[in-house]
Protein backbone atom coordinates (compact mmCIF):
# COMPACT_ATOMS: atom_id res chain seq x y z
CA UNK A 1 0.00 0.00 0.00
CA UNK A 2 1.34 3.42 -0.92
CA UNK A 3 1.81 6.12 1.71
CA UNK A 4 -0.61 8.96 0.99
CA UNK A 5 0.28 12.61 1.50
CA UNK A 6 -2.28 15.41 1.68
CA UNK A 7 -0.56 17.49 -1.01
CA UNK A 8 -1.15 14.73 -3.53
CA UNK A 9 -4.88 14.73 -2.77
CA UNK A 10 -5.26 18.32 -3.99
CA UNK A 11 -5.15 19.62 -7.55
CA UNK A 12 -1.44 18.90 -7.84
CA UNK A 13 -0.35 19.34 -11.43
CA UNK A 14 3.03 21.06 -11.79
CA UNK A 15 6.26 19.64 -10.36
CA UNK A 16 9.25 21.92 -10.96
CA UNK A 17 12.96 21.87 -10.18
CA UNK A 18 15.83 23.84 -8.76
CA UNK A 19 18.39 21.98 -10.89
CA UNK A 20 21.99 23.10 -10.43
CA UNK A 21 22.76 22.19 -14.06
CA UNK A 22 20.44 24.99 -15.21
CA UNK A 23 21.21 27.77 -12.75
CA UNK A 24 23.52 29.73 -15.03
CA UNK A 25 25.01 31.53 -12.07
CA UNK A 26 21.65 32.46 -10.58
CA UNK A 27 21.22 31.94 -6.81
CA UNK A 28 19.10 28.99 -5.81
CA UNK A 29 17.03 31.23 -3.54
CA UNK A 30 15.93 33.37 -6.49
CA UNK A 31 14.95 30.33 -8.54
CA UNK A 32 12.98 28.85 -5.65
CA UNK A 33 11.16 32.16 -5.12
CA UNK A 34 10.21 32.36 -8.78
CA UNK A 35 9.01 28.76 -8.93
CA UNK A 36 6.82 29.35 -5.89
CA UNK A 37 5.49 32.59 -7.37
CA UNK A 38 4.53 30.75 -10.55
CA UNK A 39 2.33 28.28 -8.72
CA UNK A 40 4.53 25.18 -8.51
CA UNK A 41 2.88 22.39 -6.53
CA UNK A 42 6.13 20.55 -5.74
CA UNK A 43 9.73 21.73 -6.12
CA UNK A 44 12.65 19.32 -6.32
CA UNK A 45 16.25 20.15 -5.51
CA UNK A 46 18.30 18.26 -8.07
CA UNK A 47 22.05 18.66 -7.71
CA UNK A 48 23.73 15.86 -9.65
CA UNK A 49 27.47 15.82 -9.09
CA UNK A 50 27.26 17.85 -5.88
CA UNK A 51 28.63 16.45 -2.64
CA UNK A 52 26.23 15.55 0.18
CA UNK A 53 27.50 18.57 2.10
CA UNK A 54 26.70 20.83 -0.86
CA UNK A 55 23.23 19.31 -1.26
CA UNK A 56 22.54 19.84 2.43
CA UNK A 57 23.64 23.48 2.20
CA UNK A 58 21.43 24.10 -0.84
CA UNK A 59 18.46 22.47 0.86
CA UNK A 60 18.97 24.60 3.97
CA UNK A 61 18.83 27.70 1.78
CA UNK A 62 15.78 26.64 -0.24
CA UNK A 63 13.56 24.97 2.35
CA UNK A 64 12.63 28.13 4.29
CA UNK A 65 11.47 29.70 1.02
CA UNK A 66 9.31 26.78 -0.06
CA UNK A 67 7.94 26.37 3.46
CA UNK A 68 6.81 30.00 3.61
CA UNK A 69 5.05 29.53 0.26
CA UNK A 70 3.41 26.29 1.38
CA UNK A 71 5.12 24.32 -1.39
CA UNK A 72 6.62 20.95 -0.37
CA UNK A 73 10.32 20.51 -1.17
CA UNK A 74 11.67 17.30 -2.66
CA UNK A 75 15.30 16.27 -2.24
CA UNK A 76 16.67 14.14 -5.05
CA UNK A 77 18.92 11.16 -4.26
CA UNK A 78 19.62 11.90 -0.57
CA UNK A 79 17.07 10.37 1.83
CA UNK A 80 19.28 10.93 4.86
CA UNK A 81 19.51 14.66 4.18
CA UNK A 82 15.76 14.91 3.59
CA UNK A 83 15.10 13.13 6.89
CA UNK A 84 17.64 15.17 8.87
CA UNK A 85 16.32 18.51 7.63
CA UNK A 86 12.64 17.65 7.90
CA UNK A 87 12.13 18.12 4.17
CA UNK A 88 8.72 16.92 3.08
CA UNK A 89 9.62 14.66 0.15
CA UNK A 90 12.52 12.65 -1.25
CA UNK A 91 12.81 11.24 -4.78
CA UNK A 92 14.91 8.24 -5.78
CA UNK A 93 15.78 6.66 -9.10
CA UNK A 94 15.73 2.94 -9.80
CA UNK A 95 19.46 2.69 -9.14
CA UNK A 96 19.17 4.54 -5.82
CA UNK A 97 16.34 2.36 -4.59
CA UNK A 98 16.11 -1.14 -6.05
CA UNK A 99 19.76 -1.39 -7.13
CA UNK A 100 20.72 -0.30 -3.60
CA UNK A 101 18.88 -3.30 -2.19
CA UNK A 102 15.65 -1.65 -1.05
CA UNK A 103 12.28 -3.26 -1.64
CA UNK A 104 9.95 -1.12 0.49
CA UNK A 105 9.79 2.62 0.98
CA UNK A 106 9.27 1.98 4.68
CA UNK A 107 12.90 0.81 4.89
CA UNK A 108 14.18 4.29 4.00
CA UNK A 109 15.38 6.80 6.60
CA UNK A 110 13.18 8.80 8.86
CA UNK A 111 14.40 11.45 11.25
CA UNK A 112 13.48 13.22 14.45
CA UNK A 113 11.31 15.58 12.36
CA UNK A 114 9.44 12.71 10.73
CA UNK A 115 9.82 10.53 7.68
CA UNK A 116 9.94 12.15 4.23
CA UNK A 117 7.34 11.07 1.72
CA UNK A 118 9.02 9.15 -1.10
CA UNK A 119 8.63 9.12 -4.87
CA UNK A 120 10.33 6.77 -7.34
CA UNK A 121 11.38 7.03 -10.98
CA UNK A 122 10.22 4.45 -13.52
CA UNK A 123 11.04 3.92 -17.17
CA UNK A 124 8.87 0.95 -18.20
CA UNK A 125 5.63 -0.78 -17.18
CA UNK A 126 7.39 -3.55 -15.27
CA UNK A 127 9.35 -0.94 -13.29
CA UNK A 128 6.14 0.95 -12.55
CA UNK A 129 4.43 -2.17 -11.21
CA UNK A 130 7.42 -2.97 -9.02
CA UNK A 131 7.69 0.62 -7.82
CA UNK A 132 4.02 0.91 -6.90
CA UNK A 133 4.32 -2.29 -4.88
CA UNK A 134 7.19 -0.71 -2.91
CA UNK A 135 4.79 1.86 -1.46
CA UNK A 136 5.79 5.34 -2.72
CA UNK A 137 3.44 8.32 -2.65
CA UNK A 138 3.93 8.83 -6.39
CA UNK A 139 5.98 7.62 -9.34
CA UNK A 140 7.53 9.43 -12.29
CA UNK A 141 6.93 8.19 -15.85
CA UNK A 142 9.67 9.00 -18.33
CA UNK A 143 11.65 10.39 -19.95
CA UNK A 144 8.81 10.88 -22.41
CA UNK A 145 10.99 12.75 -24.92
CA UNK A 146 14.75 13.15 -25.36
CA UNK A 147 16.07 15.53 -22.72
CA UNK A 148 19.34 17.21 -21.89
CA UNK A 149 18.60 16.61 -18.23
CA UNK A 150 19.26 12.90 -18.84
CA UNK A 151 21.15 12.81 -22.14
CA UNK A 152 21.83 9.08 -22.07
CA UNK A 153 18.28 8.02 -21.25
CA UNK A 154 16.17 6.37 -23.91
CA UNK A 155 12.77 8.06 -24.36
CA UNK A 156 9.83 5.96 -23.21
CA UNK A 157 7.51 7.77 -25.69
CA UNK A 158 3.84 8.53 -25.24
CA UNK A 159 3.10 4.79 -25.25
CA UNK A 160 4.27 4.55 -21.64
CA UNK A 161 2.18 7.60 -20.71
CA UNK A 162 -0.89 5.92 -22.20
CA UNK A 163 -0.09 2.72 -20.32
CA UNK A 164 0.26 4.64 -17.04
CA UNK A 165 -3.05 6.44 -17.59
CA UNK A 166 -4.78 3.08 -17.73
CA UNK A 167 -2.77 1.03 -15.25
CA UNK A 168 -1.26 3.20 -12.49
CA UNK A 169 -3.62 3.87 -9.59
CA UNK A 170 -1.40 6.14 -7.45
CA UNK A 171 -0.40 9.70 -8.42
CA UNK A 172 2.11 9.79 -11.28
CA UNK A 173 3.96 12.52 -13.15
CA UNK A 174 5.10 12.46 -16.77
CA UNK A 175 8.65 13.77 -17.10
CA UNK A 176 11.31 14.35 -19.71
CA UNK A 177 11.48 16.89 -22.51
CA UNK A 178 7.99 18.28 -21.88
CA UNK A 179 7.44 21.77 -23.31
CA UNK A 180 4.46 23.99 -23.98
CA UNK A 181 4.71 22.86 -27.61
CA UNK A 182 4.24 19.15 -26.84
CA UNK A 183 2.19 19.44 -23.65
CA UNK A 184 -1.05 18.90 -25.57
CA UNK A 185 0.18 15.53 -26.83
CA UNK A 186 1.26 14.49 -23.32
CA UNK A 187 -2.12 15.45 -21.90
CA UNK A 188 -3.96 13.73 -24.74
CA UNK A 189 -2.04 10.56 -23.83
CA UNK A 190 -3.53 10.79 -20.33
CA UNK A 191 -1.08 12.77 -18.19
CA UNK A 192 -2.62 15.19 -15.70
CA UNK A 193 0.55 15.83 -13.66
CA UNK A 194 3.92 16.70 -15.15
CA UNK A 195 7.50 17.47 -14.18
CA UNK A 196 9.24 20.27 -16.07
CA UNK A 197 12.91 21.19 -15.79
CA UNK A 198 14.56 23.00 -18.72
CA UNK A 199 11.43 24.46 -20.34
CA UNK A 200 10.86 26.45 -17.16
CA UNK A 201 14.40 27.08 -15.91
CA UNK A 202 15.50 28.30 -19.36
CA UNK A 203 12.43 30.50 -19.83
CA UNK A 204 12.95 34.28 -19.79
CA UNK A 205 10.18 34.62 -17.18
CA UNK A 206 10.06 31.64 -14.82
CA UNK A 207 6.82 32.54 -12.97
CA UNK A 208 5.02 33.15 -16.26
CA UNK A 209 6.24 29.85 -17.69
CA UNK A 210 5.00 28.02 -14.60
CA UNK A 211 1.63 29.72 -14.87
CA UNK A 212 1.27 28.81 -18.55
CA UNK A 213 1.97 25.13 -17.85
CA UNK A 214 -0.31 25.03 -14.84
CA UNK A 215 -3.22 26.80 -16.51
CA UNK A 216 -3.22 24.30 -19.35
CA UNK A 217 -2.91 21.36 -16.99
CA UNK A 218 -5.76 22.46 -14.76
CA UNK A 219 -7.97 23.25 -17.75
CA UNK A 220 -7.98 19.54 -18.56
CA UNK A 221 -9.63 18.77 -15.24
CA UNK A 222 -12.79 20.70 -16.01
Amino acid sequence: MSVAHPVLDRAVALYTFVDTAYLGGRPVEAIAEQLCAGGSDLIQLRAKGSSPAEVRSLAERIHPITSRAGVPLVINDHPGIAADLGVEFCHLGQEDFFDAGHTRVGELPGGSRGRPVYGLSTHAPEQAARAVAAGPAYIAIGPVYPTGTKPGARPVTLDYVRWAATNVSIPWFAIGGITLANLGDVMEAGARRICVVSAILNAPDIPQACQEFKTRLLSSRG
